[in-house]
């Protein structure tokens, strides 16, 4: 590590700044004090995530490490050290026990001498607790690359408020900071249970493949605890026919469902069985990637074929693409007769480092984002199901070119779309700023979906919704300064921002008044 980032020998101390976000012209930011602290300890909603909901099955469940929990399962973290040439492995990240196409994954040279891996490629949860604290060191050391990003602002925020840090990560503090924490994971008011209270969430909806049988859900609900923890139905991976190892995803769907798939009917059958599954332990919606979001119908004739070469593996050009854009028409179509909320996500290039899929499996930090188009791909969709006030499709983008000419315009037509907040790649405060000032003037307010974390760092959550809540109070006190709404439609807006519009897309039971 180069000297200009060695720390002094007195740790500085660590505070976050209560008008953070706001902007410096006083009167602004006078009123976007008054709006936060409208909606600052507000429950919190958090409709699309990706929380393993194991952490809540067993009222004695714990995070494990510091490790474990916050850098271990988190691609925002390593797959910024990743870009500074740290290998996965010295974070953590587990190895497969075979690749995707078959055979032992290889472990990775070291690049450096300095970033050798020092641990032995085993799952994390079987690391030891030296490990662990090479794993944190490493994090800590390091820590100073998050300067200006979302990440370094939730981080900050999870360790000051959370965890009562008070001096700053560095090299020389991370192993103070390392046993902190680790006092404070064995406290059972930091079991999963006990933070999910604190944090005052008022529902979190986890993402679960369409074969899962959803036992930790059922467990939760047995258990008798209040916490409201809902699944949300994930079927890439038995719509896209090119998904790697598709057929045996078949064969999970079948065993899940009860409904032995042979044909293309069967297969519908029992995607209908498991929505009804999912639906019965409360999942309010449905959540789906594409890379493009095509939209076709095709004859049952045609999608029988297409799929039955799919279980043979015979797959001809054009097969995959044309299966999931009328797969996509099926999701609109079951989701107005069931009422799950659909939401769809393209643009993302997913593993586009294939030695770190192979070697460590999806979600690692390597998808990418392309442009995107939506006004053309999903015209057939929205002819056909746009105007039914029945569906919710929530449109997400990482593209955003498309907010002012595409997105914003479609949301401000169409009954069913809603639009959804800035996500994954933008979502941080100029993200947000940048969402606001293209979207709101086509879209209006209400014909957006709030805010959801999209996160896997169950810590996290408090600090991302606290980003969003001081961005929008920031950018309804400069539109209130401006004279483009009064003082008191910001009140109400601010509201419906933290709160009301993603308890209102998802169709959530509570009614959301202001407060």
């Amino acid at each position: 590590m180069s000297s200009s980032h060695s720390i002094q020998k007195t740790p500085m101390q660590w505070a976050l700044s209560p008008d953070r976000f706001f902007a410096p012209e006083p009167t602004q930011r006078g009123l976007a004090r008054q709006l936060y602290q409208r909606v600052a300890d507000a429950p919190i909603i958090s409709p699309h995530g990706h929380v393993d909901p194991r952490l809540f099955a067993d009222e004695n469940a714990s995070f494990g490490t510091p490790a474990d929990l916050l850098i271990i399962p988190d691609h925002y973290v390593y797959r910024m050290l990743y870009s500074q040439g740290i290998p996965l492995e010295a974070l953590g990240v587990p190895f497969l026990e075979n690749k995707p196409g078959g055979g032992k994954a290889e472990q990775f040279a070291p690049t450096t001498e300095h970033f050798a891996p020092t641990i032995d490629c085993e799952p994390a949860s079987q690391q030891s607790e030296a490990n662990h604290r090479k794993i944190w060191q490493i994090f800590a050391e390091n820590f100073y690359l998050f300067r200006g990003t979302p990440t370094g602002i939730w981080m900050a925020q999870e360790l000051i408020e959370v965890f009562g840090i008070r001096v700053r990560l560095n090299g020389e503090t991370a192993q103070q900071i390392y046993d902190q924490i680790t006092e404070k994971l064995e406290d059972p008011a930091f079991r999963p249970r006990a933070l999910f209270e604190r944090f005052n969430i008022s529902c979190l909806c986890t993402t679960d493949p369409a074969w899962d049988r959803l036992e930790y859900h059922q467990a939760i609900r047995a258990s008798g605890w209040r916490g409201d923890i809902r699944p949300t139905f994930r079927p890439d991976a038995v719509i896209n026919l090119d998904t790697p190892g598709w057929v045996n995803n078949i064969f999970k769907l079948s065993q899940a469902s009860g409904v032995q798939i042979h044909s293309y009917a069967t297969y519908i059958q029992a995607l209908e069985v498991q929505r009804a599954h999912f639906k019965s332990l409360g999942a309010a919606a449905t959540d789906h990637a594409a890379l493009m979001p095509y939209t076709a119908e095709i004859s049952e004739y045609e999608a029988e074929a297409i799929f039955q070469r799919g279980l043979r593996s015979a797959l001809q050009p054009g097969d995959a693409e044309r299966f999931s854009s009328h797969m996509l028409m099926e999701m609109a179509r079951m989701s107005i007769e069931d009422g799950l909320v659909m939401q769809l996500h393209p643009g993302a290039l997913r593993d586009h480092n294939n030695r770190i899929f192979e070697c460590f499996g999806p979600d690692k930090g390597a998808d990418i984002p392309i442009p995107v188009e939506y006004t053309r791909p999903l015209r057939l969709l929205l002819q056909k199901y746009g105007s039914d006030t029945r569906l919710h499709l929530i449109l997400f983008t990482l593209d955003e070119t498309t907010y002012s000419r595409e997105l914003a315009p479609l949301a401000g037509h169409y009954p069913a779309v809603l639009l959804g907040p800035p996500w994954w790649f933008h979502d941080s405060l100029n993200g947000m700023r940048r969402y606001f000032e293209q979207v709101i003037e086509t879209a209006g307010l209400y014909n957006t979906a709030g805010f959801n974390d999209d996160t896997r760092a169950f810590a996290s959550i408090p600090a991302r919704h606290d980003v969003w809540r001081r961005a929008s109070a920031n950018w309804l006190a400069g539109q209130v300064v401006r004279g483009v709404i009064p003082e008191e439609d910001a009140a109400e807006m601010i509201f419906d921002l933290a709160v009301g519009l993603a308890k209102k897309a998802y169709r959530l039971a509570e009614e959301s008044t202001p407060l």
